[in-house]
C-alpha cells in the first residue's frame, strides 16, 4: 500500500464513491505517472482521511477507506519571520516534520513581502510534501501577519526561539509539556523563529509581555532557514518518543 501514489483531493470532488478528477489531476496521473485505467492510487482529502481508489479516466472509484497513523499527537503551529530567500524549503520540510499550520510573520527585520502568487506556490508545496511524506493532513499556510498580530493567538504552549540570552533549552521545556499534554488530547504548541539577524530586543519584550516563553535551540547561532527545522525536529522527537515509551 505504501508504494501507491498519493493524491490530495478537495471535499467538493467527492460524489458518493466517485471522485471527479480535475484536468490537472488527470494529466498528472495519466501523463506524468503514466497510470492506466484500472490502476490503483491513494486519494487523501488533507483533513485526515485516505481512500484506496481506482482510476477510471476523468473519474476515480473509491474502493475502501484506509486507516493511517502518521500525525503527531499534538497540534503544532509554526510562526516564521519571513526570510529573504528559502521559504519554499521551510514549507516543505516543516510539512514533512508534522506541522499543523504555518504562519508567515512580518517582523522588524523582514525583507520579503510575498505576493498572492507566492502564497499559492507555498500551499502547493505543502500539498506535494504531504503526499510525499504520507501525511493525512495538509498543513494550512496562513496569510502573512505582522509580528504584533501573531502574539494574540491563544494557544496552550507558546515559545519564541532566541539565539542570544540565558533562556532554557526548548527540549527542557518540552519534557514538561509532554507530560502535561498526555492528559489533554487538544494540546497545541506554537513555536516562533526569527528572521536573518534575529528578533529585535523590542520584539522579545513584546513576546514576553504576551506570555510567550523565550527558549534556546543550543549554543550555536542558527540560520533563519535552519532554526524552524531544528525546533520542529525537537517537538516531533519529544512527542513521538513519548508515544513509543507508553
Amino acid at each position: 500500500m505504501t508504494q501507491l501514489q498519493r493524491l490530495v483531493i478537495s471535499p467538493s470532488q467527492l460524489h458518493g464513491q466517485q471522485i471527479e478528477l480535475t484536468p490537472q489531476q488527470q494529466h498528472y496521473l495519466s501523463r506524468v505517472l503514466r497510470l492506466q485505467a484500472g490502476a490503483s492510487f491513494i486519494a487523501m482529502n488533507g483533513q485526515g482521511q485516505w481512500w484506496l481508489a481506482i482510476l477510471e479516466g476523468a473519474q476515480a472509484q473509491i474502493l475502501q477507506p484506509i486507516s493511517v497513523q502518521t500525525e503527531l499527537p499534538v497540534t503544532v503551529s509554526l510562526m516564521v519571520a519571513l526570510p529573504k530567500n528559502g521559504f519554499d524549503e521551510i514549507v516543505r520540510q516543516a510539512t514533512e516534520l508534522g506541522v499543523t499550520n504555518l504562519i508567515p510573520v512580518v517582523s522588524d527585520r523582514t525583507l520579503l513581502h510575498p505576493s498572492p502568487q507566492k502564497l499559492e506556490r507555498w500551499r502547493k508545496i505543502a500539498i506535494e510534501a504531504a503526499e510525499q511524506s504520507e501525511r493525512v493532513i495538509v498543513p494550512e499556510i496562513l496569510d502573512p501577519i505582522p509580528f504584533s498580530g501573531a502574539l494574540s493567538s491563544e494557544k496552550n504552549y507558546r515559545y519564541i526561539c532566541e539565539a542570544r540570552g540565558d533562556f532554557p533549552h526548548l527540549l527542557t521545556c518540552l519534557q514538561d509539556t509532554v507530560k502535561i499534554a498526555n492528559q489533554s488530547p487538544q494540546t497545541t504548541i506554537t513555536i516562533a523563529t526569527g528572521p536573518e539577524g534575529g528578533w529585535t530586543p523590542a520584539e522579545i519584550e513584546q513576546a514576553c509581555a504576551a506570555g510567550i516563553q523565550p527558549v534556546s535551540l543550543g549554543k550555536r547561532i542558527l540560520r533563519a532557514l535552519t532554526a524552524p527545522i531544528v525546533a520542529l525536529s525537537l517537538i516531533s522527537a519529544a512527542f513521538e518518543q513519548e508515544q513509543v515509551s507508553r
